[in-house]
Protein backbone atom coordinates (compact mmCIF):
# COMPACT_ATOMS: atom_id res chain seq x y z
CA UNK A 1 0.00 0.00 0.00
CA UNK A 2 1.69 3.81 -0.96
CA UNK A 3 0.96 5.95 1.74
CA UNK A 4 -0.86 9.37 0.34
CA UNK A 5 2.09 11.77 1.90
CA UNK A 6 0.08 15.07 0.65
CA UNK A 7 -3.05 13.52 2.77
CA UNK A 8 -0.71 12.83 5.71
CA UNK A 9 0.58 16.20 5.53
CA UNK A 10 -2.80 17.64 5.72
CA UNK A 11 -3.65 16.01 8.53
CA UNK A 12 -1.26 16.68 10.19
CA UNK A 13 -1.10 20.36 9.72
CA UNK A 14 -5.29 20.24 10.89
CA UNK A 15 -3.61 18.57 13.90
CA UNK A 16 -1.51 21.07 14.62
CA UNK A 17 -4.14 23.75 14.13
CA UNK A 18 -6.18 22.55 16.86
CA UNK A 19 -2.45 21.82 19.32
CA UNK A 20 -3.64 18.52 19.27
CA UNK A 21 0.20 16.85 18.16
CA UNK A 22 3.85 17.34 19.55
CA UNK A 23 6.69 18.32 17.77
CA UNK A 24 10.27 17.93 18.68
CA UNK A 25 12.41 15.63 20.86
CA UNK A 26 11.46 17.04 23.97
CA UNK A 27 7.77 17.22 23.66
CA UNK A 28 7.03 13.95 22.22
CA UNK A 29 8.67 12.73 25.01
CA UNK A 30 6.64 14.33 27.55
CA UNK A 31 3.92 13.15 25.68
CA UNK A 32 4.85 9.55 25.65
CA UNK A 33 5.35 9.26 29.39
CA UNK A 34 2.37 11.62 29.98
CA UNK A 35 0.00 9.29 28.68
CA UNK A 36 -1.00 11.72 26.47
CA UNK A 37 0.37 10.10 22.96
CA UNK A 38 -2.02 7.69 20.65
CA UNK A 39 0.36 7.75 17.75
CA UNK A 40 4.14 8.57 17.22
CA UNK A 41 6.06 9.49 13.93
CA UNK A 42 9.27 9.53 13.13
CA UNK A 43 10.87 11.10 9.79
CA UNK A 44 12.89 9.24 7.50
CA UNK A 45 16.04 11.74 8.46
CA UNK A 46 15.47 11.01 11.83
CA UNK A 47 18.90 10.48 13.43
CA UNK A 48 19.35 6.38 14.11
CA UNK A 49 19.95 7.78 18.28
CA UNK A 50 16.31 9.57 18.08
CA UNK A 51 15.06 6.73 16.29
CA UNK A 52 16.16 4.34 18.70
CA UNK A 53 15.28 6.17 21.95
CA UNK A 54 11.79 6.98 20.92
CA UNK A 55 11.07 3.30 19.40
CA UNK A 56 11.79 2.25 23.27
CA UNK A 57 9.49 5.24 24.55
CA UNK A 58 6.40 4.18 22.37
CA UNK A 59 7.26 0.75 23.20
CA UNK A 60 7.20 1.56 26.88
CA UNK A 61 4.13 3.80 26.37
CA UNK A 62 2.41 0.73 24.20
CA UNK A 63 1.76 3.32 21.14
CA UNK A 64 1.83 2.71 17.75
CA UNK A 65 5.43 4.09 16.39
CA UNK A 66 5.63 4.88 11.88
CA UNK A 67 8.45 5.61 10.20
CA UNK A 68 7.57 8.81 7.48
CA UNK A 69 8.99 8.87 3.94
CA UNK A 70 8.64 12.14 4.68
CA UNK A 71 11.97 14.52 6.09
CA UNK A 72 11.62 16.99 9.11
CA UNK A 73 11.68 19.85 6.12
CA UNK A 74 8.60 18.18 4.42
CA UNK A 75 6.88 18.55 8.36
CA UNK A 76 8.21 21.96 8.00
CA UNK A 77 6.38 23.08 5.04
CA UNK A 78 2.79 21.47 5.84
CA UNK A 79 3.37 22.83 10.06
CA UNK A 80 5.27 25.49 10.51
CA UNK A 81 7.51 23.12 12.82
CA UNK A 82 10.68 21.42 11.55
CA UNK A 83 10.77 18.26 13.63
CA UNK A 84 11.78 14.50 13.19
CA UNK A 85 9.75 13.25 15.67
CA UNK A 86 6.00 13.42 16.37
CA UNK A 87 3.06 12.30 18.24
CA UNK A 88 -0.33 12.60 18.15
CA UNK A 89 -2.47 13.14 20.92
CA UNK A 90 -6.08 12.91 20.01
CA UNK A 91 -7.42 9.36 19.49
CA UNK A 92 -9.05 10.41 16.21
CA UNK A 93 -6.73 11.92 14.24
CA UNK A 94 -4.51 9.13 15.60
CA UNK A 95 -6.73 6.58 14.00
CA UNK A 96 -6.99 8.70 10.68
CA UNK A 97 -3.19 8.98 10.68
CA UNK A 98 -2.24 5.11 11.17
CA UNK A 99 -5.33 4.55 8.67
CA UNK A 100 -2.99 6.28 6.01
CA UNK A 101 0.40 4.33 6.57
Amino acid sequence: MTVDNGQLLSYLGLCRAASLCSFGHDAAKSSLRSGKARLCLLCEDASPRLAEEFIYLAEQARVPLHRLSLTAQDIKAATQYKAAVITVNDKGFAEKIAALM
